[in-house]
């Protein structure tokens, strides 16, 4: 056990599916997983593991933000011998090509953060996902004909800011922000593990287009569908 994360050894899978919204992880075991059995319930952090298609998966919350998915996965991959984690999220589109609904999948995720610098000493601005991961999840999307956008994230520290600010996204040919993925493609590289990140657009600064909070927690099925099927090919 850890100060988050009250499972015991064993009760995690090797691969964890990892959505920000805990109530997103709680959705993907009662209609993805047979026999989910809940092994975290510390902050309303809710993960569980059960079997896709015979194949052992776990699905945990990981909260918003470097800080939050940076303690969740380091404890993944080091407590709990985690050897693979997909982060599958929401993000916010740049591109005129990505419309709400969209799948993206990062090759990259750049942030001007400190967050690798303070964990290791890590001054890359730049993180990179598992090849072999990124390309089973490509290879997985073709399989199943859902169209799959590959491209940098900008991984943010702030959601609000004020205006006029550059938050220098454009300037590193930014698909799209979420506030996640350098921290997790960090936690991986620096435990020798591997990790992948899947984002459902949600909203677009392009587009007068956004999605509920209800369609965020229970509608992005292609995503999840997507990871499950990857998740089954990685272990």
């Amino acid at each position: 056990m850890t100060p988050h994360n009250q499972a015991q050894p064993g009760e995690i899978a090797p691969i964890v599916l990892m959505p920000g919204d805990p109530l997103r992880a709680k959705y993907i075991a009662e209609h993805y997983l047979d026999d989910a059995v809940c092994f975290n319930t510390v902050r309303n952090m809710f993960g569980y593991t059960g079997t896709y298609k015979g194949t052992r998966i776990s699905v945990m919350g990981s909260g918003m933000g470097m800080p939050s998915i940076g303690i969740y996965s380091y404890e993944l991959y080091t407590t709990y011998h985690v050897e693979a984690i997909i982060r599958i999220g929401s993000c916010g589109a740049y591109s005129p090509d990505l419309h709400t609904f969209d799948i993206l999948a990062a090759d990259s995720c750049w942030s001007p953060s400190t967050y690798a610098q303070a964990q290791s000493g890590d001054t890359r601005d730049i993180q990179y996902p598992d090849q072999n991961l990124l390309h089973t999840i490509e290879m997985t999307a073709q399989q199943l004909n859902i169209p799959l956008h590959i491209g940098r994230l900008h991984s943010s520290d702030v959601f609000y800011y004020e205006e006029g600010i550059n938050n220098g996204a454009a300037e590193h040919n930014c698909m799209a922000v979420e506030m996640e993925s350098f921290a997790l493609f960090h936690n991986a590289d620096i435990t020798h593990k591997k990790a992948a990140c899947l984002c459902t657009v949600s909203d677009s600064f392009v587009y007068d287009e956004d999605t509920t909070p209800q369609q965020r927690e229970t509608s992005f099925q292609d995503m999840m569908k997507l990871a499950l099927e990857a998740a089954r090919k990685a272990i």
